[in-house]
């Protein structure tokens, strides 16, 4: 039987973390690599705890509780999330004093976390557990994640915290020791493959590759009609071979999110380090004869050093002063790294 809200290769985790609810704990940290379903997982894992009718401790999507959640309007769940993501989910958006609209946090704030107080003091509504879905947790500023520590310190009867993160270490160290984690394993290929070709995603062997082996990731580039190969890697290869002005790399690149091309070279940089060791590439071997072709050429100290540039550039990717400038000292700094001397 599929498990209601699951993802094919999250059911069989599901079933055993949710076999004994009676022993369950009252926090939980479910992390793992973008795009392979936390959020989804949690969220199902939401409905199996709040199920009146639960089947081998999972939701039976039938029940007046398991409705309430299909309809997004359960009073024993609370969604703690930025302003900016619940304006993504359709939640709308905040008036400021004057009546205008309010630009939304991308912080999960400490009135958020205190709203929850009373909440906290009321019976539940059906007599169960109580659950608060939090997302993604890195959003936490460092005022709300304390004060969501001392609530997990003594937490409320009857209530579980599900907190989704994609990079744990960026909480608070306390805040990750009041919780059990529940790290989620990217999918095994030929699975996470099926998938994607159910969901009618094209080029998804292509698209699964590029996204790191997640399927989810896959399937989003997909919908928003990205290539599974993007266009500027083909560029970049051509002129990393044949020479030429690193203009016209530059061109392509500040037509895109600096954030997403920065993070595919890096891809792209691995390939090019395992190609040089002899090993296929792991995010684009659809052009695996032309990586390893550029990779016997290249100077692996360069290649190295260039690497730590593109990390640093990650970070300051989200807010670069000058993209047109960023761009065209990329493309320069990258075509010289893999340029023979």
């Amino acid at each position: 039987m599929s498990i209601p809200g699951f993802l094919p290769w999250q059911q069989a985790l599901a079933r055993d973390w949710l076999a004994d609810r009676d022993r369950f704990a009252h926090a939980w940290l479910v992390h793992g690599l973008p795009g392979i379903g936390q959020l989804e997982f949690a969220e199902a894992g939401a409905a199996s705890l709040l199920c009146e009718s639960p089947q081998a401790g999972l939701a039976c999507g039938q029940c007046q509780a398991c409705r309430w959640v299909q309809a997004g309007n359960h009073p024993d769940l609370r969604r703690i999330r930025p302003d900016a993501v619940a304006v993504q989910e359709g939640a709308g958006e905040e008036a400021d004093e004057s009546g205008g609209k309010k630009q939304p946090s991308r912080e999960i704030r400490i009135e958020q976390i205190r709203n929850l107080l009373p909440w906290f003091n009321t019976a539940t509504h059906r007599g169960g557990w109580r659950v608060s879905l939090l997302y993604p947790a890195e959003a936490l500023n460092t005022v709300a994640a304390n004060a969501l520590l001392k609530i997990l310190e003594e937490p409320p009867a009857h209530t579980v915290f599900l907190l989704v993160a994609q990079a744990p270490d960026r909480l608070l160290p306390t805040l990750v020791s009041r919780c059990r984690r529940l790290p989620l394993p990217v999918p095994a290929a030929p699975q996470a493959l099926a998938w994607l070709q159910e969901q009618g995603v094209d080029h998804a062997a292509a698209r699964l590759a590029a996204a790191g082996g997640a399927p989810l990731l896959a399937r989003q580039h997909a919908a928003a009609g990205q290539p599974a190969i993007p266009g500027w890697l083909d560029r970049f290869l051509d002129l990393a071979a044949g020479g030429g002005a690193a203009a016209a790399l530059a061109d392509a690149l500040v037509a895109e999110d600096t954030a997403a091309w920065v993070d595919a070279f890096q891809r792209l940089w691995l390939d090019l380090g395992l190609a040089a060791r002899g090993l296929p590439a792991r995010y684009y071997p659809e052009r695996g004869d032309r990586i390893r072709a550029l990779a016997q050429a290249l100077d692996p100290a360069a290649l190295a050093r260039c690497g730590q540039w593109l990390q640093e550039q990650r970070r300051l990717a989200g807010h670069p002063l000058n993209p047109k400038l960023l761009a065209d000292h990329a493309a320069q700094r990258l075509l010289q790294a893999v340029r023979p001397a």
